[in-house]
C-alpha cells in the first residue's frame, strides 16, 4: 500500500515521492491539505472503502494512513 500512496501522490503532486517511507510524517512532504484530500479521495477508490472525515484527524503519517485504509478494508 506504501507504493501506492508513493505513485498516487506523484501522480496528484507531480513530485517524486520514491523516497518516502510510511513513518514519513505527511507534514514533511509539502502537500498541500486539497492534494492530501485528492490522494485520500483515489485510495478510496482504489479499494472501495469510505473514510469517515472525523478519522482523518489524527492522521500525521503515511502509516497512520496506510492503517486507517486497511482498517476500513477490514469492515468491508
Amino acid at each position: 500500500m506504501l507504493s501506492l500512496f508513493r505513485k498516487l501522490a506523484t501522480d496528484i503532486v507531480e513530485r517524486d515521492f520514491s523516497h518516502v517511507s510510511a513513518g514519513t510524517p505527511i507534514s514533511e512532504l509539502g502537500i498541500d491539505s486539497l492534494g492530501l484530500l485528492e490522494i485520500i479521495g483515489s485510495m478510496e477508490r482504489e479499494f472501495h472503502v469510505q473514510i469517515p472525515d472525523e478519522s482523518l484527524g489524527g492522521v500525521q503519517t503515511i502509516s497512520d494512513l496506510i492503517s486507517l485504509v486497511e482498517a476500513q478494508r477490514a469492515r468491508t
